[in-house]
């Protein structure tokens, strides 16, 4: 039987040293000041998500936003506090209440549908597993979209890109984000990320020797967790609008044009 799953939307914007607030190069010239609210087909883009999220039977309402007011969208959403990063926004919002189980998602993800919620949270609740996170093969997403450019994590028997789900079951769970959060810290310290994932698992993984439910394996052993990937059947999972190219892209998609 399944269990609703409460929703935590991340739609902050990158800081600078200082705190402030970076511009994001997409709302150039739009006169917008907020991602989430870029317009596409005259729809604010946060608002594909919330629609998608409105379809889904599997979802709690209302959803959690965290990174923009709430007042700029939807005044019935619960407001969550942010912190200087996605990971941090998420362990913060656990703390600060957001029931357990529950998902993240972000403002970027235009072509999410409920049917990619449902399927995601449907096999997530099926697996049992603390952690889960919703990735697409290239296999799957090459041949619907073979001009699109995507970051692959290149493993031995897949390449896979990230698809902005992730499922936190309980507070061991919550032990992944955290973890990601250390690593984001650590991305221009190649040693001291490395002593984080291992060096040996690293180096598998650099020599191409190292499979998908491997790399699981060992950081469910590392985290003291049972964390597993949710390979997703929908090509449009793994594309977000992070470039312009993105976004020329998805609005071809929902023009019904490849």
């Amino acid at each position: 039987m399944s269990e609703n799953v409460c929703v935590l939307i991340l739609a902050g914007q990158r800081a600078n040293k200082n705190g402030e607030r970076v511009v994001d190069p997409l709302l150039a010239g739009t006169g917008v000041s907020w991602k989430a609210l870029l317009p596409i087909r005259g729809k604010p883009m946060v608002g594909y998500v919330l629609a998608a999220l409105d379809a889904s039977k599997t979802v709690s309402r209302p959803y959690w936003i965290s990174g923009l007011d709430k007042d700029l969208i939807d005044q019935s959403l619960n407001q969550s506090p942010s912190e200087g990063g996605p990971a941090s926004s998420v362990v913060v919002a656990a703390k600060a209440g957001l029931p357990y189980p529950f998902m993240v998602t972000t403002c970027d993800h235009p072509l999410l549908s409920s049917d990619m919620v449902e399927y995601f949270l449907q096999e997530s609740q099926a697996s049992g597993a603390d952690f889960t996170l919703g990735l697409a093969t290239k296999d799957i997403i090459h041949p619907a979209y073979p001009n699109v450019k995507r970051t692959y994590l290149k493993f031995k028997n897949q390449h896979v890109s990230g698809c902005n789900l992730f499922y936190v079951r309980n507070e061991k769970g919550l032990e992944a984000i955290k973890f990601w959060r250390a690593a984001q810290h650590d991305r221009k310290r190649p040693l001291r990320l490395a002593r984080r994932l291992g060096f040996g698992m690293l180096l598998k993984y650099l020599s191409g020797g190292l499979t998908l439910e491997k790399a699981f394996e060992h950081a469910s052993k590392s985290l003291r967790i049972d964390a597993k990937a949710i390979l997703l059947p929908f090509a449009e999972a793994a594309i977000d609008v992070d470039k312009p190219s993105d976004l020329v892209l998805v609005k071809e998609i929902l023009n019904g044009h490849k």
